[in-house]
Formats: structure tokens, sequence, C-alpha cells
């Protein structure tokens, strides 16, 4: 081997080593809990910059790995999650892990339908006005099953009253003949409507969640889950 063909081997090398050291670096930056400090560094569009970005490693398989037994340690005197979420109680839809963050990195609120009442708000205002978080997502997901029960009219117990917070979002559509969840597009639609209900909720029932998007201190967006690519798709 010539000189030159030394030197580019060694600048091949050193670039190969400093790409890797950078990504060793990304990866630890990511495992360290957020603190005050940093969650202040993070303005909303960030906090919906970080959701995004987490999603698209998610469908990618390329969540990042972190020691959580030390996550767990690290926020035992304090949290300061940087965005809230939420969310259906659907097993395939967990917020924390199609958004790849982990632990004291989000606050989730997870109910059938993901709709949301003054229990889910009081603790979004908590989350945002209390503990400093800079986004809400309501995040919604395709062939929900309380979305169907609701299109259905299904009756069960105290499901009842679940299914009928979603009910006025298929109402809103104008639907004409009898309603069915065999209707997939109807389903689809049903869901992206309740998301949209939610997200205009937020703001018109409590005033704290209202003054801080008005200050620009607060973002709140829709979005929805693909059950079947991982994928989510943000609303506008």
């Amino acid at each position: 081997m010539n000189l030159l063909n030394r030197r580019m081997a060694l600048k091949t090398a050193l670039v190969a080593s400093t790409a890797a050291m950078a990504s060793t670096a990304f990866a630890q930056q990511s495992c360290a809990v957020l603190t005050g400090e940093t969650q202040a560094g993070i303005t909303p569009d960030g906090a919906i910059k970080l959701l995004q970005d987490g999603n698209a490693r998610f469908v990618a398989g390329q969540s990042i790995n972190c020691d959580l037994l030390q996550q767990v340690r690290d926020t035992s005197k304090g949290q300061a999650p940087f965005a809230a979420v939420v969310g259906c109680i659907d097993s395939r839809v967990p917020p924390e892990l199609v958004f790849d963050q982990r632990i004291g990195d989000i606050f989730a609120a997870r109910v059938a339908g993901n709709y949301v009442n003054d229990d889910i708000i009081g603790s979004l205002e908590f989350a945002t006005q209390l503990a400093g978080s800079k986004a809400i997502v309501v995040l919604g997901h395709s062939e929900c099953g309380a979305v169907k029960g609701a299109v259905d009219d299904a009756k069960l117990g105290l499901l009842t009253g679940v299914l009928a917070q979603i009910r006025p979002s298929l109402a809103k559509l104008n639907y004409e003949g009898v309603p069915s969840s065999k209707d997939k597009a109807l389903v689809q639609r049903v869901a992206e409507q309740n998301v949209r209900d939610a997200v205009a909720k937020l703001t018109a029932r409590s005033e704290v969640l209202a003054k801080r998007v008005q200050a620009g201190q607060l973002k709140i967006v829709g979005a929805m889950h693909d059950i079947s690519t991982g994928k989510i798709q943000w609303m506008a």
C-alpha cells in the first residue's frame, strides 16, 4: 500500500470512527432523562418534532435501547416530561412505544376511544401548567373497537356511557343509512372526527389550556395511528 492509499484508508477509518462516536453520543443523550432545564429548552413545535422523530424510528425498527432501570433511578426524585398523549387503551397502541419514548418522557392518559372528559382535562392541566409539558397529542387509531361499538350503538354495562362520549362524532358526519361497524371507511371517519372533537374540547373546556395555547406555550394536535404499519399520521 503506497502512502496515498494509506492516508485515504486512515481518513476513511477516522470518518467512520467519528460517525460511530456521534451515533453513540446521540444514543446516550437520548437516554438521559429530562430535567427541568432540558424541558425548558424544548418548544411546543420541538416537542411535536421529538414525537414525530420517535415514531419514524419505531416504524423503521430503529428504536433506541436504554437502561430503563437507570432511568427509574434517575427520575425517582422528579419528572419533567416534554409532552402528554391522550390515547386509547388498545394494546396495539402504547404511546411510549409507538413514539419511541421512555420513562420520564411523556404523560399518557388512556381510555377506550381516546375521548376527553373533565378528569382527563384536569390531568392535562397538571401535565402542562404545573409539570411543564409543551405539547398534547390526542392519538386515535385505525380499527378502534370503541369507535366500532359507538357506531353500532352497543350497550354493555358502564361501557355504554363510554361509547356515548363518541356517538356525537358520528352524528357530525351526517351519515345516511344505518351506521354499521362493518363499514370500515365509516369507522375510520368517526375515529378521525372523534380526535378532532377531543382536540377542540380541550381548549373549549379548559381556560388553563386555552391560555397556554394563546401564549405560545403549548401546542395541541390530533394524530391517527395505523395499527397495520405502526405509522402515525398527523392531523392539521
